[in-house]
């Protein structure tokens, strides 16, 4: 067919004079012949819907899919999100030099990762984790220990010597594990 001619098919059900009016649609997707009720829904002529009943079941059990792994996802972040147990790690990038991030996270490489892909160079660098059963005790402790000797401070970005950040942490192993 031709870009911008119509062309039409013989309905028997449709008198000779009117015959000239009945446009032949196909299926958008698979081209199949679209005839009310056989392969296409009458409801759809209304918003320009051009797909056979086959090609939308499928689209229709595809969106069914993708709305159940929505579902599945929010409850996985759910689960995830409320477990205790995880890593303090410290974040060093060597654009700022003796700057230091002190935050927490159920996976510090994985949490490494996701810093990466904001910087082009991946300059990023996990340079200590540490494994707490309460991971959320154990960073706010290292923040309240750590802000006591840094020099400056920017919400979890402290100024200040690696070493003294490390041990800070590994003082605080039994205190937060309780």
């Amino acid at each position: 067919m031709t870009r911008g001619v119509r062309t039409f098919h013989v309905r028997k059900d449709i008198p000779d004079p009117h015959q000239k009016y009945i446009e032949d649609k196909k299926c958008n997707r698979c081209g199949t012949q679209l005839i009310v009720p056989d392969t296409w829904g009458a409801g759809n002529k209304r918003v320009n819907n051009y797909l056979c009943n086959t090609c939308e079941s499928m689209i229709s059990k595809v969106n069914r899919l993708k709305r159940l792994a929505r579902v599945v996802s929010r409850s996985v972040i759910k689960q995830y999100d409320t477990a205790k147990d995880g890593y303090v790690y410290i974040i060093s990038n060597t654009a700022w030099e003796f700057w230091y991030k002190i935050g927490m996270a159920i996976d510090a490489e994985d949490r490494l990762n996701s810093y990466q892909t904001s910087d082009p160079f991946r300059n990023y660098v996990l340079e200590y984790s540490k494994y707490f059963s309460n991971r959320r005790n154990a960073e706010a402790i290292a923040h309240k220990n750590i802000g006591r000797i840094s020099v400056k401070r920017r919400g979890e970005w402290f100024y200040l010597n690696l070493g003294d950040a490390k041990n800070i942490i590994e003082e605080i192993v039994d205190e937060a594990n309780t």
